[in-house]
């Protein structure tokens, strides 16, 4: 799946249908995240805030914890709005959780374009590097 194939405007549609449902009474900063999976299937989070600001979920958590919840997969396509629509770019902490659970290769709709997860996150480590190892062991 290449950016030219994803219904990026529908995806963005998602991802502001999930941040009318976001919980930001602290920050008044409401945000939604939508991706594709792997499987065809569309994940979306929200933001929830907490008083204790430290156990505040972003969206990227909530979508993250939807795509588990609804049975897996690789995220193959990521995009995320704030409260007027407009496309966010993942905080360091948050493109290391969609790294985690991207398929080799995700584009992201980022301020700057798309790009894919390894443009965001040069150089990670994560569960590829983890098997790679693995084989690497086992040879």
């Amino acid at each position: 799946m290449t950016d030219q194939t994803i219904d990026w405007p529908h995806l963005r549609d998602i991802a502001r249908e999930a941040m009318a449902k976001a919980y930001a009474p602290y920050s008044e900063f409401p945000v939604g995240a939508a991706a594709i999976v792997d499987d065809g299937r569309i994940v979306s989070g929200c933001n929830i805030e907490n008083a204790s600001y430290g156990v505040t979920l972003c969206a990227e958590c909530s979508l993250v914890s939807a795509l588990v919840m609804s049975g897996g997969g690789r995220l193959v396509a990521f995009t995320c709005v704030d409260g007027h629509g407009a496309t966010l770019m993942p905080c360091g902490r948050c493109r290391q959780l969609l790294y985690e659970h991207s398929a080799e290769g995700m584009v992201l709709d980022t301020v700057s374009g798309f790009k894919t997860i390894d443009e965001v996150l040069p150089d990670a480590f994560g569960p590829r590097q983890l098997a790679a190892y693995a084989g690497d062991e086992l040879a």
